[in-house]
């Protein structure tokens, strides 16, 4: 039966084109606004998490109360012991102790005098050690404009716009002017070792990276550090796992009452990211309802159109002892043809589209110029498995419900009018 419904409906164009083009339209736009926002709501988690939040963050108590001031006086001590605690108790993550720090970057002339001036925000991460895998995790090295990757202590990189705008070269000496953990003026010299570009506006706008072990000495944090962020191994972020953590450390180590105890916190405690990964979810449910919601309106409609035309085929099929019901439901099996193959050539479309903005993304830079959260400049979509199969769910559901609501005039004709009505 359905072999003979599925010829009818390629026979009969008049009846599935229409539909099938309004199906496949919809399906379309499912199937790439899902695999759009979902790239876009992960660029925002991923470039948050590397170079902000970790997947899992320890700070002091007092430290994460105030945590976008940078108050480095309320800093970890005794990192090391805390490090060995860490990966013994939690051997899946990778451990890296971090600083956050802020202040100007003077540059000297050829006396010593103050040549240019500009406000810095930087980071000290582990860049030397041979078991550090922060170049890779940050992208340092691929992100390098000019210069090279810093070799020994004292080297410093910074973001090749705030290296124009203070008219500095590859190996001259940058001074930083800050404030140590113990509130006094930190005045260190750098090196500059290389320019780089990352492609969010919240860096390139003024950042510094240096050797966690410099900015140690320069602002007085000896076997200290503002930070420790965990990343999950496997680079994929666990919630349940992660809050799992959260929970078995807070009790283990934290102590409400000291301000200065460890407290660790999750990617989706920080910077409103949680609030971010429920709205993802959310949307691509809401998404799916839009469209069966609008797709069922329109297909209602083209039903309508096509039992105004159909009318009369009816009419003979009722009169030649054919149930109402089951006409009802060759209508019904035809509607999910139709869907399936409206949704099958809308999916394939749609996931074409999003594999060439997952390749050739948006640049979006305009809307985060002033932003100084961690977005990547360029937003790539992202296909995944479920990019496949969502476009379906409307593109099937919308037919099977547009056709059940206007099917159910057939339950309305009347046997005795049909001769009448094939007169006509």
């Amino acid at each position: 039966m359905i072999n003979f419904l599925f010829r009818g409906l390629i026979r009969d164009k008049q009846r599935s084109l229409f539909p099938i083009i309004i199906v496949a339209a919809g399906v379309m736009m499912t199937t790439w606004l899902f695999s759009w926002m979902l790239g876009v709501f992960n660029e925002i988690i991923e470039g948050g998490a590397r170079f902000d939040t970790g997947h899992v963050k320890v700070t002091t108590r007092a430290y994460n109360e105030i945590a976008s001031q940078m108050p480095n006086d309320l800093c970890l001590t005794e990192v090391h012991t805390l490090l060995n605690e860490l990966d013994k108790d939690y051997p899946g993550y990778d451990w890296t102790p971090r600083i956050k720090f802020a202040g100007l970057a003077d540059v000297p002339d050829e006396n010593g005098e103050t040549r240019a001036q500009a406000p810095v925000m930087g980071f000290a991460v582990d860049l030397l050690s041979d078991h550090s895998i922060e170049d890779e995790r940050l992208q340092i090295s691929k992100s390098i404009v000019r210069g090279s990757f810093p070799n020994s202590a004292g080297e410093i990189v910074i973001s090749d716009e705030l290296a124009q705008k203070l008219e500095v070269g590859i190996g001259e000496t940058i001074t930083l002017i800050s404030v140590s953990a113990n509130g006094g003026m930190a005045i260190h010299n750098f090196t500059l070792s290389g320019t780089v570009t990352f492609g969010m506006g919240a860096l390139d706008r003024g950042a510094m990276i240096a050797d966690i072990s410099d900015i140690q000495y320069a602002l007085d944090m000896e076997n200290a550090t503002g930070e420790i962020l965990g990343f999950k191994k496997n680079l994929v972020f666990d919630q349940e796992q992660a809050v799992s953590i959260k929970e078995e450390f807070n009790k283990k180590m934290s102590n409400t009452e000291d301000e200065y105890s460890p407290y660790m916190i999750t990617l989706l405690d920080q910077n409103g990211l949680g609030e971010y990964l429920v709205f993802a979810q959310a949307a691509g449910f809401l998404i799916v309802g839009i469209f069966v919601f609008a797709m069922s309106i329109v297909l209602w409609n083209t039903g309508l159109m096509s039992g105004i035309r159909r009318y009369g085929e009816v009419g003979i099929r009722l009169a030649m002892g054919e149930t109402k019901s089951h006409i009802y439901k060759t209508m019904l099996v035809e509607a999910f043809l139709i869907g399936l193959m409206g949704s099958f050539i809308g999916t394939v479309i749609g996931v074409a589209g999003g594999y060439y903005f997952q390749e050739y993304g948006m640049d979006i830079s305009g809307a985060f110029k002033n932003s100084t959260m961690m977005v990547n400049d360029v937003v790539r979509a992202q296909v995944t498995f479920t990019s496949y199969y969502i476009g379906f769910i409307p593109g099937v559901l919308a037919m099977l419900f547009g056709t059940a609501i206007s099917g159910i005039g057939i339950f309305r004709r009347q046997t005795a009018t049909l001769f009448k009505e094939l007169e006509v």
